[in-house]
Protein backbone atom coordinates (compact mmCIF):
# COMPACT_ATOMS: atom_id res chain seq x y z
CA UNK A 1 0.00 0.00 0.00
CA UNK A 2 1.26 3.25 -0.58
CA UNK A 3 1.47 6.18 1.04
CA UNK A 4 -1.10 8.97 1.49
CA UNK A 5 -0.33 12.01 -0.55
CA UNK A 6 -0.56 14.75 1.22
CA UNK A 7 -1.19 18.59 -0.18
CA UNK A 8 1.86 20.22 -1.55
CA UNK A 9 2.67 23.71 -2.89
CA UNK A 10 6.14 24.48 -4.58
CA UNK A 11 6.93 21.16 -3.80
CA UNK A 12 6.52 21.70 0.06
CA UNK A 13 4.08 19.90 2.37
CA UNK A 14 0.97 22.53 3.31
CA UNK A 15 1.65 21.37 7.05
CA UNK A 16 5.21 23.16 6.59
CA UNK A 17 3.90 26.11 4.89
CA UNK A 18 1.77 26.65 8.03
CA UNK A 19 3.88 26.03 10.52
CA UNK A 20 6.04 28.08 8.91
CA UNK A 21 3.83 30.91 8.53
CA UNK A 22 2.48 30.58 12.04
CA UNK A 23 6.28 30.90 13.27
CA UNK A 24 6.75 33.83 10.88
CA UNK A 25 3.70 35.96 12.64
CA UNK A 26 4.54 34.63 15.74
CA UNK A 27 7.87 36.20 16.00
CA UNK A 28 6.93 39.73 14.26
CA UNK A 29 4.22 39.70 16.77
CA UNK A 30 6.78 39.24 19.41
CA UNK A 31 9.13 42.03 17.63
CA UNK A 32 6.67 44.26 17.50
CA UNK A 33 5.06 43.60 20.95
CA UNK A 34 8.89 44.15 22.61
CA UNK A 35 9.43 47.48 20.61
CA UNK A 36 6.08 48.50 21.35
CA UNK A 37 7.57 47.90 25.08
CA UNK A 38 10.21 49.56 24.49
CA UNK A 39 12.60 46.60 26.16
CA UNK A 40 16.25 47.45 25.71
CA UNK A 41 17.25 44.00 24.06
CA UNK A 42 13.65 43.44 22.27
CA UNK A 43 15.33 40.56 20.19
CA UNK A 44 14.83 38.39 22.73
CA UNK A 45 11.14 38.13 22.83
CA UNK A 46 10.97 36.56 18.68
CA UNK A 47 14.32 34.45 19.56
CA UNK A 48 12.17 32.91 22.53
CA UNK A 49 9.28 32.51 20.47
CA UNK A 50 11.06 30.75 17.86
CA UNK A 51 12.97 28.36 20.47
CA UNK A 52 9.36 27.43 21.88
CA UNK A 53 7.52 26.72 18.53
CA UNK A 54 10.70 25.13 16.88
CA UNK A 55 11.03 23.05 19.58
CA UNK A 56 11.34 19.11 19.24
CA UNK A 57 9.74 19.11 22.51
CA UNK A 58 5.66 20.11 23.47
CA UNK A 59 5.47 23.52 23.66
CA UNK A 60 3.73 23.89 26.97
CA UNK A 61 6.99 22.15 28.75
CA UNK A 62 9.40 23.87 26.62
CA UNK A 63 8.00 26.95 27.96
CA UNK A 64 7.80 25.87 31.44
CA UNK A 65 11.28 24.86 31.00
CA UNK A 66 12.09 28.15 28.97
CA UNK A 67 10.50 30.28 31.97
CA UNK A 68 11.86 28.79 35.01
CA UNK A 69 15.59 28.68 33.86
CA UNK A 70 14.79 32.06 32.53
CA UNK A 71 14.09 33.50 36.09
CA UNK A 72 16.57 31.30 38.05
CA UNK A 73 19.25 32.13 36.12
CA UNK A 74 18.40 36.10 35.58
CA UNK A 75 17.96 36.08 39.79
CA UNK A 76 21.32 34.12 40.52
CA UNK A 77 22.84 36.38 38.02
CA UNK A 78 21.94 39.63 39.28
CA UNK A 79 22.43 38.63 43.18
CA UNK A 80 25.42 37.36 42.51
CA UNK A 81 26.70 40.21 40.28
CA UNK A 82 25.12 42.58 42.85
CA UNK A 83 26.37 41.02 45.80
CA UNK A 84 29.75 39.01 45.17
CA UNK A 85 31.11 40.49 42.20
CA UNK A 86 31.98 38.99 38.38
CA UNK A 87 35.38 37.10 38.00
CA UNK A 88 36.32 33.63 36.13
CA UNK A 89 35.75 31.84 39.07
CA UNK A 90 32.41 33.35 40.52
CA UNK A 91 31.33 32.74 37.13
CA UNK A 92 32.23 29.38 37.38
CA UNK A 93 30.43 29.07 41.18
CA UNK A 94 27.62 30.34 39.29
CA UNK A 95 27.14 28.06 36.40
CA UNK A 96 27.10 25.11 39.74
CA UNK A 97 24.68 26.98 41.79
CA UNK A 98 22.03 27.33 38.71
CA UNK A 99 22.26 23.28 38.15
CA UNK A 100 22.20 22.50 41.85
CA UNK A 101 18.79 25.11 42.50
CA UNK A 102 17.19 23.51 39.26
CA UNK A 103 17.57 20.15 40.95
CA UNK A 104 16.64 21.63 44.44
CA UNK A 105 13.30 23.09 42.49
CA UNK A 106 12.57 19.86 40.61
CA UNK A 107 13.30 21.83 37.76
CA UNK A 108 16.84 19.78 35.88
CA UNK A 109 15.23 20.39 32.49
CA UNK A 110 15.41 23.95 32.72
CA UNK A 111 19.18 24.13 33.96
CA UNK A 112 20.69 24.92 30.42
CA UNK A 113 18.24 27.96 30.14
CA UNK A 114 19.43 28.94 33.72
CA UNK A 115 22.73 28.98 32.96
CA UNK A 116 22.57 30.75 29.50
CA UNK A 117 20.41 33.22 31.26
CA UNK A 118 22.95 33.53 33.96
CA UNK A 119 25.78 33.94 31.84
CA UNK A 120 24.17 36.86 29.63
CA UNK A 121 23.57 38.54 33.03
CA UNK A 122 26.91 38.24 34.53
CA UNK A 123 29.07 38.45 31.51
CA UNK A 124 27.20 41.41 29.34
CA UNK A 125 25.15 43.28 31.74
CA UNK A 126 26.09 47.12 31.77
CA UNK A 127 24.60 48.81 34.65
CA UNK A 128 23.11 47.58 37.29
CA UNK A 129 22.46 43.58 37.45
CA UNK A 130 18.92 43.69 38.67
CA UNK A 131 17.73 45.82 35.70
CA UNK A 132 19.85 43.84 33.00
CA UNK A 133 18.74 40.68 34.81
CA UNK A 134 14.36 41.53 34.84
CA UNK A 135 14.72 42.88 31.31
CA UNK A 136 15.75 40.01 30.28
CA UNK A 137 13.17 37.90 32.08
CA UNK A 138 10.40 40.04 30.41
CA UNK A 139 11.74 39.75 27.03
CA UNK A 140 12.08 36.05 26.97
CA UNK A 141 8.61 36.02 28.79
CA UNK A 142 7.10 38.21 26.55
CA UNK A 143 8.38 35.94 23.79
CA UNK A 144 7.05 32.18 25.88
CA UNK A 145 3.57 33.79 25.74
CA UNK A 146 3.20 34.73 22.20
CA UNK A 147 4.29 31.20 21.12
CA UNK A 148 2.15 29.66 23.04
CA UNK A 149 -1.02 32.00 22.39
CA UNK A 150 0.42 30.82 18.64
CA UNK A 151 0.81 27.14 19.00
CA UNK A 152 -3.19 27.27 20.57
CA UNK A 153 -4.25 27.71 16.68
CA UNK A 154 -4.88 24.94 14.35
CA UNK A 155 -3.57 24.02 11.49
CA UNK A 156 -5.46 23.31 8.64
CA UNK A 157 -7.47 20.21 8.78
CA UNK A 158 -6.66 19.90 12.63
CA UNK A 159 -8.86 20.07 15.38
CA UNK A 160 -7.00 22.41 18.46
CA UNK A 161 -6.25 19.41 20.63
CA UNK A 162 -2.97 19.64 22.96
CA UNK A 163 -0.10 17.44 22.26
CA UNK A 164 0.38 14.76 24.47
Amino acid sequence: MSAPKTAKLLGIDRGILYDSARTAVAALVSLLLARALKLPEYYWAPISTVVIMQSTIHPLQGAWQRFVGTALGAALGAVIATFIGRNAVIYAIGIFACGIFAALFRAWSAYRVAAITFSIVVLISRGPAWVFAWHRFLEVSLGIAVALVATLIPGPGKKRVPRT
